[in-house]
């Protein structure tokens, strides 16, 4: 999460006051950005403080003690203002861990369609904040509506005061509150914000349901096979060698592998923990989710799934902020932000925005440069052209896609629950087979050879 640092100077030569403030991750970034500034605009850093909450008791106008927390550059800044309200007996203490959690998903989800059912009944928007603010419960995001709220009523324009706030509730989102607040639909593009995040959800969803719950459930089965070939089945199997019954071809082979996991398990899971940690630590990194996300694209049959919901989500923003008018390169980037996918994002970027700022070329020539939009796409983006209706075509690609994709995504994870039963089942028929060998085992009879 961002962090607000405030900082002060003095203007070389004139001597005059310099105040400002900016968001950076830490009071290091915080430090470099600030001496750029004071190398461009030259003025002397004189402070530098960082935006920190704080834990409060007072006494009211009516005599009631009340417990609360709040954001301050000091505490000095948060007496004066509690003072201001009449309040008294103020004791103020830091809070020692102050971590900020980015609020939940749907938390945000819910704050815009509220917000935007409230302003089809023609609230004001400070009323409406007002309101809400007492009902969100996640602190982060109840400090952010707060933020907003003060800062809107002193004036502030909305789209820098929600551009501070883009780590709370995204880039984009962030961006379309405050397009919103200048608008004159905000309740319009605040529903069309709130149906986007829920797509967005969505996707994630089906996300998780095609590729990340397979993987857990199949590591989960091989833990515990693992564990029972290892751990559970030498315990049951050695009491048969001690007296000298012959084993089942099957559960000798097994007893095998359980020998060899016990003789050398630490090399195996290094062997599964390295490699593993490996990629994941290369995912974190930008190179690595580039990567990543351009793997994902070539996967059979779920790649180009997972593709066309990039693209269905990166025509939802840009019919949104489609102005039909200039070269929209803020609606091309903030549009390849939101689809989700790094390598899409990266390609419009580099390819897409490139092309039409140096070489001027128009915009569906420079999508189609991007080598990550499909046929179908480019066919529809020239018959909106050749009509004047760019925005519509954005929709009607957008709706295509989504429907498409939800039709085919219900089918894959249909095949891939199949998938995993059977794998399930495999499995268990195997345990079920070498288990019940023990059944027929018999102590050789005496005398026999």
């Amino acid at each position: 999460m961002l962090k607000e640092f405030r900082y002060q100077g003095v203007q070389k030569g004139s001597g005059s006051v310099v105040r400002g403030s900016i968001y950076e991750k830490s009071m290091s970034y915080a430090k470099k950005a600030i001496n750029d500034l004071s190398e461009q605009h030259r003025f002397d850093v004189t402070s530098i403080e960082q935006k920190k909450t704080f834990l409060y008791t007072a006494v009211n106008k009516q005599g009631a003690k009340i417990k609360g927390e709040q954001e301050a550059f000091s505490k000095q800044e948060l007496y004066n203002a509690l003072v201001s309200f009449s309040f008294t007996s103020i004791s103020i203490q830091p809070k020692l861990l102050d971590i900020k959690f980015k609020p939940p998903f749907m938390d945000i989800v819910m704050f815009i369609s509220l917000c935007s059912d409230m302003l089809r009944e023609n609230m004001k928007f400070d009323e409406i904040l007002k309101i809400l603010v007492n009902d969100i419960n996640h602190p982060t995001l109840k400090n952010a509506v707060k933020g907003i709220s003060r800062e809107l009523r002193q004036g502030t324009d909305a789209e820098v005061v929600f551009s501070k706030y883009a780590d709370v509730f995204g880039r984009f989102t962030a961006y379309m509150l405050g397009l919103a607040s200048k608008s004159g639909s905000m309740a319009d593009i605040y529903s069309s914000t709130a149906a986007y995040l829920n797509r967005e959800a969505e996707f994630k969803k089906n996300l998780k349901q095609a590729l990340v719950m397979p993987i857990v459930t199949l590591l989960a089965i091989a833990g515990a096979v693992i564990y029972y070939v290892g751990k559970l089945f030498p315990e049951l199997t050695e009491m048969f060698i001690k007296f000298k019954i012959p084993l089942p071809p099957m559960t000798a082979a097994t007893l095998k592998v359980s020998y060899f996991l016990q003789d050398n398990w630490w090399w195996l899971l290094l062997i599964f923990i390295l490699p593993t940690g490996s990629l994941l630590y290369w995912w974190s990194t930008e190179k690595g989710k580039l990567q990543r996300d351009k793997m994902i694209l070539s996967l059979p049959v779920i790649g180009s799934l997972i593709h066309k919901m990039s693209i269905e989500i990166f025509f939802r923003v840009f019919s949104i902020i489609y102005s039909g008018a200039g070269n929209n390169i803020e609606v091309l980037q903030i549009s390849a932000e939101a689809c989700g996918n790094k390598y899409m994002e990266k390609q419009v970027k580099d390819i897409t925005i490139p092309r039409m700022l140096k070489e001027g070329a128009g915009l569906i020539d420079s999508i189609k440069a991007s080598n990550v939009f499909t046929e179908t796409v480019i066919s529809r983006l020239n018959a909106g052209s050749a009509t004047g209706s760019i925005r519509t075509a954005a929709q009607q690609i957008a709706t295509y896609y989504e429907k498409e994709t939800g039709y085919k995504f219900k089918a894959i994870l249909s095949s891939i629950d199949i998938f995993t039963a059977l794998i399930i089942m495999v499995v268990m028929t195997f345990l079920i087979i070498v288990s019940s060998e023990s059944a027929f085992m018999r102590p050789p009879t005496p005398g026999v050879s």
